[in-house]
């Protein structure tokens, strides 16, 4: 399981923030989850970074499962794993560490799962806010930073990673229909999402990301 505990003796000011960063494969989410990390230490924040599907034994144990090549599952199958896995999240990870004052930084969340099971895969929307309300109930991330690049270039991001999983090796169509569920999304509710061109210099997009949590935190 990988889980990065972060947390600095700062008296706590703020409520506790829950931040997720997601984009379609090949958007950059690795490489600037160490912006956010940066961003966090520097503040002295407490701050915990968790993963989706993942962060508890459970998850992670499905996270094999769905990212599997050769894991064959029904559409349904597919979103109700991810679900069980967000539910443990949530109950084991998150809501704890927020009670306690500490920050969750999520490297993906349920706007995957409307992306990827509901663009990409055709699973109803109405179906999954179903899921989405019995599951978090209220819970809903404070900002969701949104990372975009072309089809192309992330097509050609993942040609250059090490083996592919499960999603990483369908078609370009399936990525095409993810990136606009996500952009939709945003559209939708652009006070919680900051959509960041990620296909520019690593400074820009760096800057972008500080700017966006900064403007989240209302620090300077």
């Amino acid at each position: 399981m990988i889980r990065t505990h972060l947390f600095f003796k700062t008296p706590i000011t703020m409520k506790a923030r829950f931040i997720t960063l997601d984009g379609i494969d090949g958007a950059g989410k690795s490489t600037n989850l160490a912006v956010i990390k940066s961003w966090f230490e520097a503040r002295k924040l407490p701050v915990l970074f968790t993963r989706e599907p993942g962060g508890t034994p459970v998850g992670e144990a499905l996270r094999k499962i769905l990212l599997n090549p050769a894991t064959q599952a029904g559409l349904r199958t597919e979103t109700l794993m991810m679900f069980a896995a967000r539910c443990q999240h949530i109950e084991d990870v998150i809501l704890p560490a927020l009670e306690k004052g500490i920050h969750i930084v999520s490297d993906r969340f349920t706007d995957a799962t409307f992306a990827y099971q509901g663009g990409g895969r055709g699973v109803p929307l109405a179906d999954i806010e179903i899921l989405e309300n019995w599951a978090q109930g209220s819970l809903r991330p404070d900002l969701t930073i949104l990372l975009d690049v072309p089809l192309e270039v992330s097509m050609s991001r993942l040609s250059e990673t090490r083996e592919k999983d499960r999603f990483e090796q369908e078609e370009a169509t399936f990525f095409t229909r993810v990136r606009e569920a996500y952009l939709q999304r945003a559209a939708t509710a652009p006070q919680r999402y900051a959509v960041i061109n990620s296909n520019r210099d690593r400074s820009l997009v760096q800057a972008d990301i500080e700017a966006a949590l900064t403007q989240h935190f209302q620090l300077t």
